[in-house]
């Protein structure tokens, strides 16, 4: 059984600053692209920023320049650092994660819970 537990979300000031951490626990070969996602009340779910397993990132633009995702493959943990966070920022901020179960696949999507943020201005 493969788990994807997010922390780190919580209240802080505009222009403040917080780190998120998804970490991906069970049996399984790898964890590939991984991507952060966020909804705000009444609005779409959104990606915010993307990480392929060597690396390569995508960001939204509204996000450009203000968050940082990475990740640590050791630790099947991957981070997105949020600075300048905005009011807009608000929202549920969940993890995805392509899984390969084996050497050879399958590959599974798998989602966290969520963890709020709340930017108060």
């Amino acid at each position: 059984q493969v788990q994807l537990v997010e922390s780190g979300g919580g209240l802080v000031q505009a222009g403040g600053s917080l780190r998120l951490s998804c970490v991906a626990s069970g049996s399984f070969f790898s964890a590939n692209a991984v991507t952060w996602y966020r909804q705000a009340p009444g609005k779409q779910r959104e990606l915010v920023a993307r990480i392929t397993r060597y690396g390569t990132t995508v960001y939204a633009d509204s996000v450009k320049g203000r968050f940082t995702i990475s990740r640590d493959n050791a630790k099947n943990t991957v981070y997105l650092q949020m600075s300048s966070l905005k009011s807009e920022d608000t929202a549920v901020y969940s993890c995805n994660a392509a899984i390969s179960l084996g050497r050879l696949g399958p590959e599974r999507d798998y989602w966290g819970q969520g963890t709020q943020v709340t930017v108060s201005s």
